[in-house]
C-alpha cells in the first residue's frame, strides 16, 4: 500500500507561480511511475504530467513548457513546478501513483488533493 499526501497548492495572480509536492511512503517509490492530474467540478479528470522510474516525462499540451515534474527517490518526493499560471489551471490537483516502472496504464494510488486556484 501507497499512500501519497499533496501539498503547495493556493491561490495566485494569473502568471504567477505554485510548486506542488507529494509525500509517498513505502520502500517501492523508485520503482513507480508518478503523475500528476487535474480535476474541475464536473469535468473528466486530466492527466497533466508523468515521469517513468527512470526519469521520462510526459505532459498534456496544455502546459507543456509551463509546469515541470520531478521526483527525488531519495526522499520518496514528488513535485510539479507551475509557471505562467492561468486562470484555466484552476482546479484540484492529484499526485497519483503507478505499481509499474512505466506510465503507460491505469494509476494504483491517490492522493486527497490540493487547489489550485488562478485569478485573473
Amino acid at each position: 500500500q501507497v499512500q501519497l499526501v499533496e501539498s503547495g497548492g493556493g491561490s495566485v495572480q494569473a502568471g504567477g507561480s505554485l510548486r506542488l509536492s507529494c509525500a509517498a511512503s513505502g520502500n517501492k517509490y523508485s520503482r513507480y511511475c508518478m503523475g500528476w492530474f487535474r480535476q474541475v467540478a464536473g469535468k473528466e479528470r486530466e492527466r497533466v504530467a508523468a515521469i517513468s522510474a527512470f526519469g521520462g516525462t510526459g505532459y498534456a499540451g496544455s502546459v507543456k513548457g509551463r509546469f515541470t515534474i520531478s521526483r527525488d527517490n531519495a526522499k520518496n518526493a514528488l513535485y510539479l513546478e507551475m509557471n505562467t499560471l492561468k486562470p484555466e489551471d484552476t482546479a484540484m490537483y492529484y499526485c497519483a501513483a503507478r505499481s509499474d516502472t512505466y506510465c503507460d496504464g491505469p494509476y494504483n494510488y491517490w492522493g486527497q488533493g490540493t487547489q489550485v486556484t488562478v485569478s485573473s
